[in-house]
Order: C-alpha cells, then sequence, then structure tokens
C-alpha cells in the first residue's frame, strides 16, 4: 500500500527483457531484495540492488497495462516506497495497481502551477469524480474537473509537485498509469461495475 506521495525521481539506467533498473543511490540504498517499490505508480518486487541501482522484473500483464514498457534509458520515474503503519496518510489510500493509461490533452500555465488535463479512457470514467483522487503516475491528485462530454479529467500541478516528480515534462501526448481510487472500485464490484483495463 501506498499513499501518492512522491519520494524521488529516479533515472532509468537498464532496460531490457522484462528487466528494469533504476538509479536513486538515496532510495535504492533503502531498498531491500523481496521489499516493494512503486514506478511510476506502479507496485514492483525489487530483485538486486547494487551501487545506488535497484533492479525489478516488469512482468507482461504490468507491460500491458502501464507506461512501464515504453521507457528508455535515461527516462525518470516517480518513486514511493511502501506505506508503514507508523506513517501518517498525507495523500490518499494508493495500491500501486495501475488500471490502465492515458494521455495527456492540455497543459495549461496557470498562478502557482499548471492545470493538465487528460484523456479519460470509458472503462475508468465511473471511477474518476470531481474532488475526489486519483493517482497519476503514482502522484495522489484530487481531480479538479470530469467533462463527459470530452471524455476528459482535470488535476491542478502544484510547483512543489512539479519540482518534485515527473509531472514537470507533460506535454499534450505524454502517456502516463492511471490508478483509480480503491474506494470508488470497491463501491463499484459492490453494485456490479466492473472494472477494465484500457490503454491509449
Amino acid at each position: 500500500m501506498f499513499t501518492g506521495i512522491v519520494e524521488a525521481v529516479g533515472r532509468v539506467v537498464e532496460w531490457r527483457a522484462s528487466h528494469l533498473a533504476v538509479h536513486q543511490p538515496g532510495l535504492a540504498a533503502q531498498l531491500e531484495v523481496g521489499g516493494s517499490i512503486a514506478v511510476n505508480g506502479a507496485c514492483l518486487t525489487v530483485v538486486e540492488v547494487e551501487d545506488g541501482t535497484f533492479f525489478a522484473d516488469v512482468v507482461p500483464e504490468t507491460l500491458g497495462r502501464t507506461n512501464l514498457g515504453r521507457l528508455e534509458p535515461g527516462d525518470l520515474v516517480n518513486l514511493e516506497r511502501p506505506l508503514r503503519l507508523s506513517d501518517g496518510l498525507d495523500g490518499h489510500l494508493v495500491q500501486g495497481h495501475v488500471d490502465g493509461t492515458a494521455r495527456v490533452l492540455e497543459v495549461r500555465r496557470v498562478d502557482l502551477g499548471r492545470e493538465v488535463s487528460f484523456d479519460l479512457p470509458t472503462t475508468l470514467a465511473p471511477f474518476v469524480a470531481e474532488k475526489g483522487s486519483v493517482t497519476v503516475d503514482g502522484i495522489s491528485l484530487t481531480v479538479a474537473g470530469v467533462d463527459d462530454r470530452s471524455h476528459s479529467f482535470s488535476v491542478a500541478l502544484i510547483p512543489h509537485t512539479l519540482a518534485s516528480t515527473v509531472a514537470q515534462s507533460y506535454v499534450p501526448g505524454t502517456l502516463v498509469n492511471v490508478e483509480t481510487d480503491v474506494v470508488a472500485r470497491y463501491v463499484a464490484r459492490l453494485i456490479g461495475t466492473p472494472v477494465q483495463a484500457e490503454t491509449s
């Protein structure tokens, strides 16, 4: 379980045969083999740690549902270690189970940050609500608005988020990972609305 509060940004140094290596010395030193790490919001298992770099295997299910398969050496990724029971819940409850991907539609500069709109896959639309929570590339965000006509949702990014995450690089067309609110998904399950993955 995570909170969507990104701890650090790491750099991909190797990506081959579903084997991902990310360099982030400060965070790598705190990881253990067999432990979990969220990479752009996707929960992965650490299989090796060496010289400030951690390694994780990425299975086909994760490749098909996230943007991790599009990463290349040199790309930056958001990183977060799992929530501990002694930690505060500063973001919202995030499982690290990405529902699907979306694309950036527009980036608007505003006072104290940017407003970013994303396409909203129809299968995820029932679980994204204005003023609700959503996770984008592992970042806990509040939904600023939902436009059912254009099938999109928007968020506001403050300077701290832009400076501390990969969100600073978002441009129209950027593919992002989306995890909807776990509470919304369980409610949907109880009333019979299926949660399906959809990629853009």
